[in-house]
């Protein structure tokens, strides 16, 4: 049997390795990295943690991440108020913001359709997006999704049920590649790739 250490840093250790992209070796590391730092910064680190749990919040319009709702996107009033991209998570709006291509709103769905997950249409924020389009102020939805199954299947979805509405239906062109994350894209590739956007 495979000895553990004992006590807190065998928790500390357990909670890193709960965590997406860090794996057992991994959250050994950074528990013992934060054993050996300094007061401060194990300080600085448990205060990051609880403010960012007690400040941020999701945006009551587009879903993204901020402290005061509407975020600062939704209430910006340069911002052009006709086009919404369609992402999956928080994380997309900043790397289409960081290409500085797009000055539209956007709409975070929290997810892509996924049956192997259980994740069906009901459990994403699309009825907030349907929502939004009642007003006729909105001309073009962007779908900006995960070039994987996933987001395709969920860019199909989008792509049926928004066509009907009279809205022109657009999503990000080729250069990303298929089964990666927008988030790992650069910003000369999302860029390129939102520029040259087609029809869904």
């Amino acid at each position: 049997m495979a000895l553990a250490y004992d006590g807190a840093i065998q928790r500390l250790i357990d909670a890193f390795n709960k965590l997406p992209g860090i794996g057992p070796k991994g959250a050994q590391r950074i528990a013992f990295y934060l054993l050996s730092a300094d007061e401060q910064e194990a300080a600085d680190l448990t205060d990051a943690i609880t403010e960012v749990k007690a400040k941020v919040r999701f945006c009551d319009v587009c879903g993204n991440v901020c402290e005061a709702s509407p975020c600062p996107v939704c209430a910006d009033p340069r911002r052009d108020h006709t086009v919404i991209c369609v992402v999956e998570e928080p994380k997309d709006v900043m790397s289409i913001e960081r290409t500085r291509e797009y000055r539209g709103l956007y709409h975070v769905l929290g997810g892509a359709i996924n049956p192997m997950a259980n994740v069906g249409p009901s459990d994403l924020n699309i009825a907030k997006l349907l929502e939004r389009l009642k007003d006729d102020t909105v001309k073009e939805i962007i779908l900006a999704l995960d070039p994987n199954i996933e987001g395709e299947a969920t860019t199909t979805y989008l792509s049926r049920l928004l066509s009907p509405l009279g809205i022109k239906v657009t999503r990000l062109a080729s250069g990303l590649p298929v089964g990666s994350d927008l988030e790992y894209a650069d910003e000369i590739t999302l860029g390129r790739a939102l520029s040259g956007r087609r029809e869904a």
